[in-house]
């Protein structure tokens, strides 16, 4: 089953919690997790950063929540019991818990009522910060990629080669060498378009083949480049267009004695993005997403 939002599982924590006990986080993902059939893969799903786990996130949120809305109160670090509210709330049987709900009128002698007070425009998502950061990051990130391949695009051939080989330096090939990489072919000739040193003394050379084909490419032209390879006795390649490869021409590398590496245009980009080739930070700023170090605090109980 997929992972609940956040606001669905506000209830179950509440549940949970209903003995007035302590309990600590980690005790309602384990009971909570449980409880919902997780399978260890859905628990093992992380936040697109790979960071964090996506239940655990979630979870963390709930709890969040019921504690901003005095549902629960911390007995501890990261150990929560539920108040009176959140026992009058749970007396009255809900069927389930939003965020709508959650926050109307809140009488300081009790959460006694939940119906008739003044409406709360409901939340746009219900994804939590950290899933929202990501799924704008990515949106840029996406955009970006657009644009950048289809800037190269219009470059032409020639300058095209030289980004190709800006890009193999960059990332690591041939090391800070001023000719770790060089353009030698020639555009249309089908064969080698470029050469990268491996490593920093040159013992072992890449070969290059940068074409802006408009249409898939498929196994007909990575055999030509696999000839051509031959020709130069050598036995690695890398082959990169701005469109795409076929499922034939993928087949093809897997059966044949050279290693031949295939990145289409999507690849392109998102490996330009990542080596800051003919990308620049959009602002002077920078945002680092920062959690509590429970850890930190711990050592200091021992």
């Amino acid at each position: 089953m997929p992972i609940p939002d956040f606001q669905s599982l506000m209830l179950p924590v509440l549940r949970f919690v209903s003995d007035g006990k302590d309990h600590s986080t980690a005790e309602m993902r384990r009971s909570i997790a449980g409880d919902l059939k997780l399978t260890p893969d859905e628990l093992a799903e992380k936040l697109k950063s790979g960071n964090t786990g996506l239940f655990a996130n979630r979870l963390a949120w709930a709890v969040a929540k019921l504690k901003e809305a005095e549902i629960l109160a911390a007995s501890g670090r990261g150990v929560y019991r539920i108040t009176d509210r959140g026992k009058a709330l749970l007396d009255k049987n809900p069927a389930k818990i939003t965020i709508k709900t959650l926050f109307l009128g809140l009488p300081q002698d009790g959460y006694t009522q939940l119906v008739g007070a003044a409406p709360m425009k409901e939340p746009e998502t219900l994804r939590t910060p950290e899933e929202q950061f990501e799924s704008s990051f990515l949106a840029l990130r996406e955009a970006l990629a657009r644009d950048l391949l289809e800037a190269v695009k219009k470059v032409s051939p020639k300058n095209f080669e030289l980004i190709v080989v800006d890009l193999l330096i960059a990332m690591g090939y041939g090391g800070a060498l001023e000719d770790a990489g060089e353009v030698v072919g020639k555009s249309g000739d089908g064969g080698i378009d470029g050469t990268i040193k491996q490593d920093k003394l040159g013992l072992d050379m890449v070969y290059v083949q940068a074409k802006r084909w408009q249409g898939t490419v498929g196994s007909p032209e990575v055999s030509q480049f696999s000839g051509s390879l031959l020709k130069h006795n050598a036995v690695k390649g890398v082959m990169i267009t701005t469109s795409q490869f076929s499922k034939d021409a993928r087949e093809h590398v897997k059966g044949i004695a050279q290693k031949i590496v295939l990145i289409d245009g999507k690849q392109l980009a998102e490996l330009m993005i990542e080596h800051d080739v003919g990308v620049k930070p959009a602002s002077k700023k920078s945002y680092t997403l920062k959690r509590l170090d429970q850890e930190y605090f711990e050592a200091f109980d021992s």
